[in-house]
């Protein structure tokens, strides 16, 4: 059995929350689980990289900027494998291009198209944890590149898919999906599972908790995917491609400024709906439409609106 864990930047913030995902990888393996690990940069390390990028030059180039970027997932890396081996576990550190991720050459926002793995395959046979750097590959020339916002994620989603793991978890500072941004609606309620497509589609809308890209790439290899707190507590959402009498009529609420937008095979017919909820609140409409899997409004005031409208659908 194989498994991968993929720690974001949250959960990485500090030398308390790095030791705690070692350990939840370390809890993996007693339990007789094969385990690779791919991390992002450290809480706020991407930021001050770039921020000191720009201190330097008022406009640095983008093959300069990948290449000092990708080094905040690479100090996670070798910090992730030096605690692993302090809790008696072998692992190894291996960047993008270590880990046979190739990419296209746009730098910024480099789309995977082959990974190889060889180096994580042959850690995994030794009973070696590899612990690759996420968010980063090498293109065709030889030149670092970075995946994007999100990217490590994609990364982790690529690897389970090559490998063919028997689950990808994926960690952050929630304890799942939930029917809106908890932070902003504190009666949003938890999902145990969520259908692919709708979690792109709320993605789109922008919801933050998954990216595009590494949901497009679940879509399209069939990788099942589980978003988990980084306490390791619960069970997390179970995110995959659902059945018809599996998948819910509304899968959630997402905010972008004034914008919301509810997501779900129902959701087209429920614009109306909307236009109701939001007058009965007398909470001023600025336009609405439908598309596929949605339909949205804008609002003013947002905050009271996407309230308004998640206690009327998921309450």
């Amino acid at each position: 059995m194989l498994t991968i864990q993929k720690f974001g930047g949250s959960s990485l913030a500090d030398v308390e929350k790095l030791h705690r995902a070692a350990q939840l990888c370390v809890r993996e393996r007693e339990r007789g689980r094969d385990v690779v690990m791919v991390v992002s940069a450290m809480g706020g390390a991407t930021d001050e990289l770039l921020a000191l990028a720009y201190s330097v030059s008022a406009a640095p180039g983008e093959r300069e900027l990948d290449a000092l970027m990708s080094t905040g997932e690479c100090a996670s890396a070798a910090l992730c494998a030096i605690a692993l081996e302090g809790l008696g576990q072998r692992a190894v550190s291996l960047s993008g291009w270590q880990s046979g991720v190739f990419t296209d050459s746009v730098h910024g926002s480099a789309r995977i198209h082959t990974l190889t793995a060889a180096r994580v395959r042959a850690a995994l046979a030794r009973g070696i944890v590899p612990v690759v750097s996420g968010f980063q590959g090498i293109d065709s020339r030889g030149d670092v590149t970075t995946l994007g916002r999100g990217g490590s994620d994609t990364t982790a989603v690529a690897l389970a898919a090559a490998l063919h793991a028997d689950s990808c978890d994926i960690y952050t500072d929630v304890a799942g999906i939930y029917t809106a941004d908890p932070r902003l609606v504190p009666s949003a309620k938890l999902l145990s599972k969520a259908d692919t497509r709708d979690m792109l589609r709320l993605s789109y809308a922008g919801a933050q908790v998954l990216y595009a890209p590494s949901l497009e790439t679940a879509l399209e290899r069939g990788v099942e995917l589980r978003l988990r707190g980084a306490d390791g507590a619960g069970e997390g959402t179970l995110v995959r491609l659902l059945g018809e009498n599996e998948r819910p009529a509304l899968a959630g609420l997402a905010r972008t400024g004034g914008r919301i937008t509810l997501i779900g095979r129902a959701a087209p017919e429920k614009r109306e709906e909307m236009l109701r909820c939001l007058a009965a609140r007398q909470i001023a409409c600025l336009g609405s439409a439908s598309g596929t899997d949605s339909a949205f409004v804008e609002t003013d005031p947002a905050a009271p609106a996407l309230e308004a409208l998640h206690e009327h659908f998921f309450s």
